[in-house]
């Protein structure tokens, strides 16, 4: 694809710029912003990926994997601003994550070790990790301000922080997960995945395209399970003190 040919796709913001203007949505600055900032940020990303796949030094992949993480912590840690050392455990997770996933991949020699292979997939599991991320804590903050009083009931009964929190915690996992499960149910029925498409429209076999796309979905899964599990068990005991008391004022900031 050619630079005219790319400026020819932008079509496809002009439709949705008209759109909100005409029906008063709101939604022109937001459009524009995410549009300047996609084609920057992703054409930039495009060039430094060309550079590190043709020098294939470690100490590269190492620090885009590094940039990744970062941008990922940075931008999920919003949505959990209340929880005490939310910045580090995000990042705890991310590379937990990231280290389990390219453990298995490149233990079990199921993919390369190159940066054509890593830097992708390492992309896939922190973008979605990130996201899985963003709903858990989203869904915890939630739980946790609408079921103070039953919290600070099963603590006054004796029992554990890790018993009061039980039901909150369980739920918000189970909630932050089932977007990746549901997707996986109707995957190449409603919709063929982006990563796939991608490879036929390259020229690739459809199905060595299918093979590796359930690859990725298979990883996604586990990122999915391990990033809410991980992100919840690190989280729930900054709401609690040494005494095993609720602290109101972090419930506070949650409401």
């Amino acid at each position: 694809m050619s630079f005219l040919t790319l400026s020819i796709t932008l079509i496809f913001v002009i439709i949705p710029l008209v759109l909100s203007k005409t029906l008063n949505l709101g939604l022109e600055k937001d459009t524009l912003i995410a549009t300047v900032r996609s084609i920057i940020q992703l054409l930039a990303v495009g060039y430094i990926l060309q550079f590190v796949f043709d020098s294939e030094n470690m100490i590269y992949i190492l620090l885009m994997i590094t940039l990744m993480v970062g941008a990922a912590a940075q931008n999920a840690r919003k949505k959990g601003a209340s929880i005490k050392g939310i910045t580090w455990k995000l990042v705890l997770t991310f590379i937990f994550v990231e280290v389990l996933t390219q453990s298995i991949l490149l233990g079990l020699t199921i993919t390369p070790p190159t940066a054509q292979y890593i830097i992708p997939i390492s992309g896939m599991v922190i973008g979605n990790s990130m996201v899985l991320g963003i709903l858990f804590l989203n869904r915890f903050t939630a739980e946790m301000a609408s079921h103070r009083e039953e919290t600070e009931l099963i603590l006054s009964l004796g029992g554990t922080p890790k018993q009061a929190i039980h039901r909150q915690l369980i739920t918000s996992i189970q909630a932050s997960t089932i977007p990746t499960i549901e997707s996986q149910k109707t995957i190449g029925l409603v919709q063929l995945p982006g990563m796939m498409s991608g490879q036929i429209i390259a020229g690739a076999d459809p199905v060595q395209a299918v093979m590796f796309q359930l690859l990725i979905l298979f990883l996604l899964l586990t990122t999915a399970v391990v990033t809410s599990i991980m992100l919840g068990y690190l989280s729930y005991p900054t709401l609690f003190n040494d005494r095993m008391q609720l602290l109101e004022e972090r419930l506070e900031n949650l409401d």
